[in-house]
């Protein structure tokens, strides 16, 4: 049993950059963003992409498809996160809280702009 836990979760490492992953078909995906390889392109305009799925959401700008949307208001999306958080508007949703106020925020960037005032982090400060 004890061999068990010391079975590694993530047994597929980087040799570039050493992270550690769970699937190495996931590996395989993130080596990628080391060689630039782009093997997914499209057949209208040739752009590339390193994962199928983002050609999957390009080629949605061709046809102007935006399968997602129109049950509660008009609006439509190419892409069901983007009709997820705009679904907040309707719901009120505000899945991301700060932990030091009793503030909340619907989009997760927001939240993370609001955390910098309590750290002051400036993360696109002039370095001039």
């Amino acid at each position: 049993m004890a061999k068990l836990f010391a079975m590694k979760k993530k047994p597929y490492t980087c040799d570039i950059c050493r992270k550690d992953f769970s699937k190495g078909s996931i590996l395989k995906r993130h080596l990628r963003t080391h060689t630039k390889e782009k093997p997914y392109a499209c057949d209208i305009c040739s752009k590339a992409y390193s994962q199928c799925q983002h050609l999957k959401t390009y080629l949605s700008s061709h046809t102007k498809e935006k399968p997602y949307g129109r049950d509660i208001c008009s609006k439509a999306f190419s892409e069901r996160s983007n009709l997820n958080m705009h679904l907040r508007t309707h719901t009120k949703e505000k899945p991301y809280a700060c932990d030091i106020y009793s503030k909340a925020f619907s989009r997760r960037n927001d939240m993370v702009r609001h955390l910098r005032t309590h750290t002051k982090e400036k993360p696109n400060a002039c370095d001039i």
